[in-house]
């Protein structure tokens, strides 16, 4: 373990200020692509994904029949392209393939359900491209991890076949805050609070039943779902989400893994920079997803 990335990573995050205007935290959270610009190798290029903004990132060694549809985290309010771009193309490079990042409207603007909806389309786009549904993985952090399994649901439900696997990085599953976690980690963790959690939760929702099934997908029916990956970390308040939809999906007989990384935060890949434990853990989810298209 790295203790002294580690100490100097929550120290950082420790002395962000703190603000909750949606406008700043966007501004603030877009900073991301300053800190962390991607390489000089790596190709962007804009696209429109049936009628989504988003962006493939590739690395000369990416197998073009392959691809990752990478929904971004942010609580639904606020991450972009921007925020993940350096972490999207890091992911794409550890598995050898492209990334095909997706910028689903955010609310309170465009409030649930209108990120799966935009999932979807993303999905539907890269079959349009010709990719197998094999050679194709869907891959998120936070709220995108929890899309992720809201995207699989409405994908089944859509009658589309499922890709080849679903990779969940801290996902946010629970609209309610209610896993315990909430509290037991509250004090290790420097990035998510049940208060933040409500906020955003109704911003995303708009006066939905915060148990709907593609808002909270514990809460789905998730026979027939592509395999899945989540990664959490011990120090996480949303460790119990992790947990959860685990615990739901393994019930409803879809394969699951779960690893739950000691004294990592909140979506430490973000931070691979920096934190040789960010790296590692994208390694390993890279490592999933070529295993699950083989």
């Amino acid at each position: 373990m790295a203790d002294r990335e580690l100490a100097e990573l929550r120290a950082m995050l420790a002395a962000r200020p703190r603000v909750t205007e949606v406008a700043e935290r966007r501004k603030n959270f877009d900073m991301n692509a300053q800190l962390y610009p991607v390489p000089a190798d790596v190709t962007v290029e804009p696209t429109n994904a049936n009628g989504v903004r988003a962006e493939w990132t590739s690395t000369p060694d990416a197998d073009r029949g392959r691809a990752v549809l990478y929904f971004h985290g942010g609580g639904y309010v606020f991450g972009s392209l921007l925020s993940h771009r350096h972490m999207v193309a890091e992911l794409g490079r550890a598995a050898r393939m492209r990334t095909l990042a997706l910028d689903y409207r955010l609310a309170p603007e465009h409030p649930f359900p209108a990120p799966v909806e935009d999932a979807v389309s993303g999905y539907r786009y890269l079959l349009g491209q010709g990719l197998a549904p094999r050679s194709i993985a869907i891959a998120g952090d936070s709220a995108g991890g929890g899309l992720v399994a809201a995207a699989l649901v409405a994908i089944r439900d859509a009658g589309l076949p499922q890709p080849s696997c679903g990779w969940c990085i801290s996902p946010w599953v629970d609209m309610e805050a209610v896993g315990g976690s909430m509290t037991t980690k509250a004090a290790s963790d420097p990035t998510v609070q049940r208060d933040g959690i409500q906020q955003i939760a109704a911003a995303y929702l708009g006066g939905a039943d915060p148990r709907s099934p593609l808002a909270a997908p514990i809460y789905a029916e998730l026979h027939g779902l592509a395999p899945l990956f989540i990664q959490v970390g011990a120090a996480e308040t949303l460790l119990d989400d992790a947990v959860r939809l685990a615990a739901v999906a393994g019930a409803a007989d879809v394969p699951v893994r779960l690893d739950i990384w000691p004294e990592m935060v909140h979506v430490w890949h973000l931070y691979f920079p920096r934190l040789s434990a960010g790296r590692r853990a994208i390694e390993a989810g890279a490592a999933f997803l070529r295993a699950s298209m083989s």
